[in-house]
């Protein structure tokens, strides 16, 4: 595990000043006055001290690896681990080219697939040219740390009607594989669905029209729903998804259930995790989620939090266990 030194630290307040600034379709808390959670040397869930938002968790053989949103001069950030815990930050980018259609600096939420043994698809929010919306692309390659290569000549969701599509993310059902995301609304005064459809056998192409599963209508979810997670289990299926300001106190990890993909879902009426979970002290706006299984068969919830001046957000693992079809943090 790395931890910032004080010039990197300057560093990445300087990226996160600059990320609040141009965000343009999620509006920014980060001056927001917020009590601190306790000192690092206190919190026990962190596990990579670094810019590392949007974790998505992907185990190939006895490797971990973790793919993060754009940061350390890199547009996919990728670090592994053999434990879930000490985790090893590659210096190689998992996207180093963009295409000319894509606008760089906000290649954000990757989430990478393994459609067949030594097949690895990424997909990634990018900004597109035009229309100038955030929208979802998709790169293959043959080593889960990259290089990803950008397939096509255009995105593969951007529906601009609904604003936009970000935070892919992908779920297998007994009929194949399926793209989950949510379209962009709150950039433009719109709902925020999450919706799914399911993908050609290599994941490069829907094969069915959208289906919209939740949107935000609980008060704590503010205008966005987001980063959708979906786990099949227990002969149905449980969502997580993050909700509110990614930037400050607000965001927080909601939790939904169904008995089939397309529904009907029932939400949990309050967060799964929030800044107020464990007393208030441990966490600043947890989110970004996602679910893996270490190899002494604990499963840990996976996310971002800002650190206590609100400049960055670190890589944290939150035991969480499962009673049937319940998930439920296990941690104080």
């Amino acid at each position: 595990m790395r931890r910032p030194f004080p010039g990197r630290l300057l560093s990445l307040m300087a990226v996160a000043a600059l990320a609040a600034a141009t965000a343009g379709c999620a509006p920014s808390e980060t001056s927001e006055a917020a009590p601190a959670p306790a000192p690092e040397e206190q919190n026990p869930t962190r596990v990579l001290d670094e810019e590392f938002a949007d974790p998505d968790i992907l185990q190939v053989g006895d490797t971990y690896y973790a793919y993060a949103t754009e940061g350390n001069r890199k547009n996919v950030q990728v670090a592994t681990s053999e434990d879930l815990l000490e985790w090893e930050q590659l210096d190689e980018d998992a996207l180093p080219e963009l295409p000319s259609w894509i606008i760089p600096g906000k290649t954000w939420a990757p989430e990478v697939t393994e459609v067949a043994e030594g097949q690895f698809v990424l997909y990634f929010t990018g900004t597109n040219f035009q229309p100038t919306l955030q929208c979802i692309g998709v790169a293959t390659a043959t080593d889960p740390a990259g290089p990803f290569t950008v397939v096509g000549d255009s995105m593969l969701v951007c529906p601009e009607d609904e604003g936009g599509a970000i935070d892919a993310s992908t779920v297998v059902t007994d009929d194949g594989l399926n793209l989950v995301w949510k379209n962009d609304g709150n950039c433009c005064d719109k709902d925020t669905w999450i919706q799914t459809a399911p993908l050609s056998a290599d994941g490069l192409a829907l094969t069915g029209p959208p289906q919209k599963l939740i949107k935000q209508d609980l008060a704590w979810e503010g205008d966005l729903v987001e980063a959708p997670t979906v786990v099949q289990r227990d002969g149905g299926y449980v969502l997580l998804y993050s909700s509110n300001d990614y930037g400050g106190r607000s965001y927080t990890v909601g939790r939904a259930s169904a008995p089939a993909l397309e529904g009907p879902w029932e939400k949990s009426p309050e967060p799964f995790l929030s800044s107020d979970s464990f007393g208030g002290d441990r966490y600043i706006g947890p989110g970004g989620q996602d679910l893996a299984t270490a190899p002494d068969g604990q499963v840990y919830l996976l996310f971002h939090s800002w650190d206590a001046a609100v400049t960055y957000r670190s890589m944290h693992a939150e035991p969480v266990e499962w009673g049937g079809a319940e998930l439920s943090l296990t941690d104080g």
